[in-house]
């Protein structure tokens, strides 16, 4: 079947848990493939040399998501990197799942916004979401789970 058009979306599933491990926030929402992230894409189809994907960043900025953007609004501390990234297989194989978590003292604060990078620092960002306020105590544990789609 061919298709007009290719898109890339995600979304993003977020976990706050107390120092016991019991849920105290989730949170589930779309995200932007930004433009450095569509020419990522294309960079991985050519095998043009740019890293993979492979850290999470969370932060405190509120500005919405835009094509244009290349980093976070505010990064709360260094990048994290992927504890697991797997990609779908049959009819999920459209789909890539990238997971990072930060333990207890990491990140802590009012978190607002996420994006994944091929870089500890610096590099290309793929995309780019902003939520509620998830309010990250210095004992809480958060696992982000991102998920990209191309269809």
């Amino acid at each position: 079947m061919i298709r007009p058009s290719v898109r890339a979306t995600g979304r993003v599933h977020i976990e706050l848990r107390d120092n016991e491990g019991r849920l105290k926030q989730e949170v589930l929402t779309k995200n932007l493939v930004v433009g450095t992230g569509l020419y990522h894409i294309a960079d991985q189809l050519s095998d043009s040399g740019e890293a993979a994907m492979s850290h999470m960043a969370v932060g405190t900025g509120t500005s919405t998501p835009a094509s244009g953007d290349t980093a976070l609004g505010n990064q709360l501390e260094d990048r994290h990197a992927f504890s697991a990234k797997t990609q779908g297989s049959g009819a999920s194989a459209n789909k890539v799942t990238y997971v990072a978590e930060w333990p207890a003292g990491h990140a802590t604060g009012a978190i607002t916004e996420a994006g994944i990078f091929n870089s500890d620092s610096a590099g290309q960002m793929l995309c780019r979401a902003t939520f509620a306020v998830i309010n990250k105590g210095p004992s809480d544990t958060m696992t982000l789970t991102w998920e990209l789609t191309i269809n």
